[in-house]
């Protein structure tokens, strides 16, 4: 039996989540940084008030079994709980596929999970330099282009995903982080335009607009072999 995960929630069913796969998603409580975006501030802290008690997981697993294909961890940030790699193992030996969302936020420990995935969604907050605007932690940076590396030195199959509002990035640089994304060598990216109904900074402008950008969306395009525009 695993160390309990601590999960603030699950969505029973998604086509969306892991490509290709009807998916069962678990929101994995707590993350260290604090994404003025983020839509989910409730699983920001450590514990959280409506966490599913992993037993009943398992239970609504088994009684899903042959009906998905899939389950993904996500978060919040799922790596930062040492409990996950042998609750991966635990939902596999179930028969499902294994998806994991992640920033990368400590490498070490995305790692350490990443050996346990089959598919990762992996955040790409900025470019290095400014995910601090982002993630309002100080070498945030530096960390989550660490573990990109990891990701794409590993084999595991992936889609890189940067979520855009425009108080925080502008398209030329939503430009060159994609160039420097191609550079790397990834070849799935999805830009996904922020949504701002509910965000953990306030203060943050509720409408996030700009043109429709079609020659912005053109050049993404012409990066990847494959690039998604959401939202």
């Amino acid at each position: 039996m695993s160390r309990a995960l601590r999960v603030g929630g699950l969505v029973p069913l998604t086509t969306l989540d892991y490509p290709g796969m009807l998916a069962c998603v678990l929101f994995c409580q707590g993350c260290a940084w604090r994404c003025r975006y983020c839509h989910n501030p409730d699983l920001i802290p450590p514990r959280g008030s409506d966490e599913v008690d992993w037993r009943r997981v398992l239970l609504f697993l088994q009684r899903r079994q042959d009906l998905l294909d899939a389950v993904v961890f996500s978060g919040g940030e799922p790596t930062l709980q040492e409990g996950l790699p042998a609750a991966m193992d635990e939902v596999r030996q179930m028969g499902f596929r294994i998806g994991l969302h992640s920033a990368g936020i400590k490498p070490t420990a995305f790692a350490h999970a990443l050996a346990h995935a089959d598919w990762v969604g992996f955040d790409v907050k900025a470019l290095a330099e400014d995910c601090q605007l982002i993630t309002q932690v100080k070498g945030s940076g530096a960390a989550n282009w660490r573990s990109l590396d990891l990701l794409l030195h590993s084999g595991v199959d992936y889609e890189c995903r940067t979520t855009v509002h425009w108080h925080l990035i502008d398209p030329q640089r939503l430009l060159l982080l994609a160039q420097r994304l191609q550079e790397r060598g990834v070849k799935r990216f999805a830009v996904q335009l922020v949504r701002t109904a509910r965000m953990l900074d306030e203060q943050l402008p509720s409408v996030s607009a700009q043109a429709l950008l079609p020659e912005l969306w053109e050049k993404m395009r012409a990066l990847f072999p494959a690039f998604v525009l959401r939202g």
